[in-house]
C-alpha cells in the first residue's frame, strides 16, 4: 500500500469542518508518519490549525471542549495533543513559534499530574524541541516554574530511561542559558534534589548518559554561585549523593576515557569536597542494597585516584602552560584565552592538593584514619613528586623574569600549604627560590601580598632557627615580611579570611628581631618606622591581651635599637604616633602586671619581652618613659 494516498485521506480529514474529522485524521497520522518525515509532518501541521491543537489540548486538561465531546476522553485527547505537538516540534520552524513557546506553561502544568503516564516522554521531549529552538522557549521554560518540575520528577524517573535523559538535557539548557546566579538564589532547594537524583545516576549508569550527569552536576557545584546549594546539600538528611558521586567520580577516573571527562571528574571532586570536607575522599564505594560483592573496592580508592589524577593533570598543565607563556606565539587572542583556560584548570588541580595535604596532616596528626599503609605512601610519593615540578615551575618562571600570574600565586600557596607540613623538605630548592617567590603578584596585584601570606606558616618555622632568618636577611626577604604585615595591620589593612595568619607574620617578624644580632638587620631603615605606627593602629580599639602582648612586643625590640630623638627625627614619624606607642606600651605591661588567668599565661614569654626590653630602652625614650611612670602611680601599679 502506498503511503501518499494515505496522507491524503488524513490531510482531507484535518481539513474536515467537524472535530470529530479532525480527531480522526490525527489518530491516523500518529499511526503512520514517520519521526523524520518532515515534509509529511509540516503538511500535517498547516492543515490542522493552531487553534484546534489549542482547544484539543485545553480540553485534555479539562479547561475546554472539542465539539462532540462528551467527557469521556479528556486523558486520550491530553494524551494525543502532547504527542502531536512533540512531533510537529522536530521541525525547528515549528517549535520557535510563539504558538509552541505559549504551550509551554501548558504542558509543565500536565506534568506533576502525568508523572506515571505513557506520555511524559513526550512532555519532555516537547519542551527540550521548543526551548532549544530559541531563547524565548528556555526564558519560558525557567519562568513557568520548570526547575520545580524537574527537581520533582527526576528523583521518580527510572535509572537511564530515555525520559531521564531529555530531563537532563533540559536542566543543563536552563544553566547554560539562564543566570546562575539568580538559578542558585532562587532555587537552592530545588537544585539540591536535583544533584541527589542525578548523583544517582552518575553512579549507577555506564553509558553515555554517565557523563551527561557529570557534566550536570559539575555546571551545578562549581559555579561561583553555587554557595546557596552547598548549604541546602549540606542540610539534607540523606546524604547518599555523596556517596554516589563519589562511586561515579572512581568509576570514571579508573577507566580509559578522554582528558577532558577526567578533568570534569575533578572539577566535581574538588566541589564535593568544599561541600563535605576533606573526609568525603575516604568513604564507602558500595552502593548496592543487596549482597556485598565479592571484590569490594576499598574506602580509600577514591584519595588514590585523585591524587594520582590530580597529579598527572598539574603535570601537564605547567608544561602546556610553560611553553605557552615562554615558547608560543603571543600575539594571538587564542593564545591568552588558552592561557587563561589553562589556569583555571590548574587551579582546581592545586585546590585538590591542597586538601589532600590537609586531609594527611590530619590523619598523621591521630585523627584516625581508613588509609591503608600501601595508599598513604602513594600519595605521599605523589605529593612530594607534585611539589617538585611547582618548584621546576616557578624556577622556569624566574629565569624567565616573571613574577606576575595566578599560576605563580596559586603555585606559591600550593608550596606554601606543603611546606606548612614538612618546612625542611626541598630545602636546598626552597632556599634558592625563597626570595624570588615572595616577589610574586597575582593579576590583581600591585604588590606582593598573597605569595608572602601563603608563605608565612613555613616562614614562621624557619625562622625559630639562625639559619631560616640569615636566608631571609642575606637576600632582603625580610623587608618583604614587614611589609605585608603592615599590609595586614596597618590602616588601610588588607581583607584576609584567616586572622591567624596575622600571628604567624608577626611571630615571623619577631622570630628575626629576637636574632637580629646575629643575622645582622639594620632595624633603623623606615620600613620598621611604618610598622611601629601599623603596630599602634592595630591595638588602638582593641583590649585583646594577645594582641597588645604581640604588637608590644615587637615595638619593645625595635626600640631596643633606637631611641625616641631618633624616632622624631624621621621625617614619616610625628609626636601623635609616639603618643600611640605610649599607650601601646602602657597597655602591654598592664596587661601582663595583672593576674594572669590560665589561659593567659601562654602570654607570658611576650609579657616578659616586653618588660625585658622596657628597663632597657626606657632612658632613651623619655616621653614613653615619663608617660608609664605617670599613669602606673595614678592606678596604684
Amino acid at each position: 500500500m502506498e503511503q501518499s494516498p494515505s496522507l491524503e485521506d488524513c490531510l482531507k480529514l484535518l481539513q474536515g469542518e467537524r472535530d470529530e474529522q479532525r480527531l480522526a485524521g490525527l489518530l491516523l497520522v500518529t499511526k503512520f508518519c514517520s519521526r523524520e518525515d518532515h515534509a509529511s509532518i509540516r503538511r500535517v501541521y498547516d492543515a490542522v490549525g493552531v487553534r484546534f491543537l489549542d482547544r484539543l489540548l485545553r480540553t485534555g486538561m479539562g479547561k475546554g471542549t472539542v465539539r462532540g465531546d462528551q467527557g469521556h476522553n479528556q486523558d486520550a485527547y491530553l494524551q494525543l495533543s502532547v504527542t502531536v505537538l512533540a512531533a510537529f516540534c522536530r521541525i525547528p520552524e515549528i517549535a520557535s513559534s510563539k504558538d509552541m513557546v505559549s504551550k509551554i506553561p501548558l504542558v509543565l502544568e500536565i506534568m506533576p499530574k502525568e508523572s506515571a503516564s505513557s506520555f511524559l516522554e513526550e512532555c519532555y521531549e516537547f519542551l527540550l524541541l521548543v526551548s532549544t529552538s530559541c531563547e524565548d522557549g528556555v526564558a519560558s521554560l525557567y519562568e513557568s516554574g520548570g526547575v520545580n518540575v524537574l527537581a520533582s520528577q527526576m528523583s521518580t524517573l527510572r535509572s537511564g530511561c530515555h525520559t531521564m535523559e531529555l530531563a537532563l538535557r533540559l536542566a543543563q539548557l536552563i544553566l547554560s542559558k539562564m543566570s546562575r546566579e539568580s538559578i542558585n538564589n532562587e532555587y537552592p532547594l530545588e537544585l539540591s534534589k536535583m544533584v541527589a537524583a542525578v548523583a544517582r545516576e552518575f553512579a549507577l549508569l555506564h553509558n553515555a548518559l554517565k557523563f551527561e550527569a557529570l557534566h550536570l552536576l559539575s555546571a551545578i557545584l562549581s559555579s561561583e554561585h553555587s554557595s546557596p546549594v552547598h548549604e541546602a546539600l549540606r542540610l539534607m538528611s540523606d546524604n547518599m549523593w555523596s556517596t554516589y558521586i563519589r562511586v561515579g567520580i572512581v568509576a570514571i577516573l579508573q577507566n580509559r576515557v578522554a582528558p577532558a571527562e577526567k578533568l570534569q571528574a575533578l572539577i566535581l571532586a574538588e566541589s564535593s569536597i568544599s561541600i563535605i570536607g576533606e573526609q568525603w575522599l575516604i568513604g564507602p564505594m558500595t552502593i548496592s542494597h543487596g549482597q556485598e560483592p565479592q571484590d569490594p573496592i576499598p574506602a580509600d580508592r577514591c584519595l588514590l585516584l585523585v591524587s594520582e589524577s590530580a597529579r598527572v593533570e598539574i603535570a601537564v598543565l605547567l608544561n602546556e602552560l610553560a611553553y605557552l607563556k615562554y615558547e608560543a606565539s603571543k600575539d594571538t587572542s587564542c593564545t591568552a584565552e588558552n592561557i587563561l583556560s589553562k589556569q583555571q584548570n590548574l587551579a582546581i588541580a592545586f585546590s585538590l592538593v591542597e586538601k589532600i595535604i590537609k586531609l594527611i596532616s590530619n590523619i598523621s596528626g591521630g585523627e584516625g584514619s581508613s588509609i591503608s599503609e600501601s595508599t598513604f605512601i602513594k600519595v605521599i610519593s605523589g605529593i612530594d613528586e607534585t611539589i617538585g615540578v611547582v618548584l621546576e615551575y616557578i624556577q622556569d618562571a624566574k629565569d624567565h623574569g616573571q613574577n606576575k600570574g595566578d599560576d605563580l600565586l596559586a603555585s606559591v600557596r600550593i608550596i606554601g600549604s606543603y611546606l606548612a607540613e614538612t618546612p625542611t623538605a626541598c630545602e636546598e630548592k626552597v632556599k634558592g627560590l625563597l626570595s624570588y617567590m615572595l616577589t610574586i603578584e597575582g593579576e590583581g596585584e600591585s604588590s606582593p601580598f598573597y605569595a608572602i601570606c601563603f608563605l608565612f606558616p613555613m616562614l614562621c618555622q624557619i625562622t625559630m632557627k639562625v639559619e631560616g632568618c640569615k636566608i631571609l636577611a642575606s637576600s632582603g626577604g625580610y623587608r618583604a615580611v614587614v611589609e605585608c604585615l603592615i599590609k595586614l595591620i596597618g590602616p588601610h589593612d588588607h581583607l584576609v579570611e584567616d586572622k591567624g595568619g596575622i600571628f604567624l607574620a608577626c611571630d615571623t617578624v619577631m622570630n628575626l628581631l629576637l636574632k637580629r644580632e646575629q643575622i645582622r638587620i639594620r632595624l633603623d631603615e623606615p620600613i620598621f618606622v611604618h610598622l611601629l605606627k601599623a603596630l599602634a593602629h592595630w591595638t588602638e580599639v582593641t583590649s585583646d591581651p594577645t594582641v597588645l602582648l604581640m604588637a608590644g612586643s615587637i615595638c619593645s625590640l625595635i626600640f631596643d635599637a633606637t631611641s625616641e630623638a631618633a624616632l622624631l627625627s624621621h621625617p614619616n614619624f610625628e609626636l601623635g604616633a609616639l603618643n600611640s606607642l605610649n599607650q601601646l606600651i602602657l597597655r602591654s605591661l598592664a596587661v601582663g602586671g595583672q593576674g594572669m588567668s590560665d589561659d593567659a599565661k601562654a602570654l607570658e614569654d611576650l609579657y616578659q619581652i616586653v618588660a625585658a626590653g622596657y628597663s632597657r630602652w626606657a632612658d632613651r625614650f623619655p616621653h614613653i618613659k615619663n608617660f608609664v611612670e605617670r599613669e602606673l602611680i595614678v592606678f596604684g601599679k
